[in-house]
């Protein structure tokens, strides 16, 4: 009951594509135009950078901050009793879409935002992050139940590639509207980010629907009982137990927790970096963001391979001791060539850490189980607070050194504490029986 429903192409490529549907946000609207956009409209001549937020002042910057990190806490918090719901009501497809069309709809509004309306605009950046972490919650949650455990591997690269690249296209579209405003019929920079936004609703809704068309709906029969939010905190207090108790999940979580918080501050945090230290100016820091997307294709295949044939481990291993090599590296980046060059590495590792990280754990779910959503909850909520801890101490530390340098040589640590928890995991080869190795850990 707990295998894979089949493993039909048209299904997996379904799956697939919502990475090409949801990416789009990530890359437009969390790492490079709404944030500058946001800078731009929230800044006076008479007050700088300060902001009054429902009568509190506070510096634009660190409001957005705040936002983001809010929103992460929220389906941090929320997420692990949905994904108990929807695996007790057979309910992941309906839970995806909600999450996703609350994301889409959150950045069609965004275009209404003009920096007057600053609560508003807040609003809409929290929801379209909640709508895009919810969402992910159970997209991943839906790769053990449509491939067999040798395809996760790759049909999860497939996943992240297809979002690299579906996500760049989009970004140089939008590029080229905000450079060449006129060419598009529009007034100006700014007019063009909002209408960025606006493009980038309609793409995550629009080629959501491919997905919604083809991922199976309750592909278990489960039935729909009425004490549906008690039941869901059973499934997760159950899930919880197996978790705790199996040193080989719990060894991974902790050490997907640590490298995530380097990883997941790397992506918000480069393009900050590249301003502050180096001074590079924003085509530039742009072109450092599409290095890693495009790179970011390759790295995510090439570790499948090394995965495939050295096992996951391996080449975990391997990416976590990069990453603390790019950290340390870092700390003496000095001119815009080194910083491309540390992005290119970045981009190699940062596609394949990710991919690989989530089929790992997927081959780390008992094969009996049919609470895949619930599993994942704890996956995805540990990503979420990785990214809370991440920013924060990031942030904290140029705070009380003055120096973001120092910053990164921190993130390496982080990395350092993750590969030590990764040696501790003994991941198990495809052809073992998973269920057997998970009772015996």
């Amino acid at each position: 009951m707990g295998k894979a429903i089949a493993s039909n192409r048209k299904v997996q490529s379904a799956w697939a594509m919502y990475d090409w549907a949801n990416s789009v946000y990530s890359l437009v609207i969390t790492s490079t135009i709404f944030p500058v956009y946001f800078n731009s409209v929230t800044k006076s001549e008479d007050r700088g950078d300060i902001v009054s937020f429902f009568g509190y002042e506070i510096v634009n910057t660190v409001l957005y901050s705040y936002s983001i990190s809010f929103s992460f806490l929220v389906i941090a918090i929320i997420s692990p009793l949905l994904s108990g719901i929807a695996d007790t009501g057979g309910k992941k497809l309906t839970f995806m879409k909600f999450f996703a069309y609350l994301g889409s709809i959150s950045c069609l509004g965004l275009f209404f935002f003009d920096g007057d309306n600053l609560e508003y605009g807040i609003l809409c950046a929290v929801l379209a992050s909640i709508g895009y972490a919810g969402s992910i919650v159970f997209y991943n949650a839906f790769l053990p139940e449509i491939a067999k455990e040798e395809e996760f591997d790759f049909l999860s690269a497939r996943g992240f590639a297809l979002g690299y690249i579906g996500s760049v296209i989009l970004l140089v579209l939008n590029l080229m509207m905000i450079e060449f405003p006129a060419t598009f019929g529009l007034s100006d920079g700014g007019q063009a980010a909002r209408w960025s936004f606006l493009i980038t609703g309609v793409w995550w809704a629009g080629f959501s629907q491919i997905s919604f068309k083809y991922l199976p709906d309750n592909p278990y029969n489960k039935k729909v009982e009425r004490a549906l939010l008690f039941k869901g905190y059973q499934e997760i207090k159950k899930v919880f137990y197996v978790v705790k108790g199996n040193s080989v999940m719990n060894r991974f979580l902790a050490a997907f927790l640590f490298y995530s918080m380097g990883v997941q501050t790397v992506m918000y945090l480069a393009a900050t970096f590249g301003d502050k230290e180096l001074g590079l100016p924003g085509d530039k820091l742009i072109i450092t963001i599409l290095i890693i997307q495009l790179v970011a294709i390759v790295g995510s295949f090439l570790f499948a391979f090394v995965s495939k044939k050295f096992g996951n481990k391996y080449s975990l291993v391997i990416m976590v001791f990069i990453w603390v090599l790019i950290c340390g590296s870092a700390y003496f980046v000095i001119n815009e060539y080194q910083f491309y060059a540390l992005a290119f590495v970045v981009g190699m590792v940062m596609g394949g850490i990710q991919s690989l990280s989530r089929s790992t754990y997927s081959k780390l779910i008992p094969v009996e189980t049919t609470d895949h959503a619930s599993y994942f909850s704890f996956f995805d909520v540990t990503e979420k607070i990785a990214i809370v801890i991440g920013t924060f101490s990031y942030g904290f530390i140029e705070q009380i050194t003055g120096n973001m340098r120092n910053s990164s040589l921190a993130l390496g640590l982080f990395f350092i504490v993750g590969l030590g928890f990764l040696l501790l995991v003994k991941i198990p080869k495809q052809d073992f029986q998973k269920d057997k190795f998970l009772k015996n850990a």
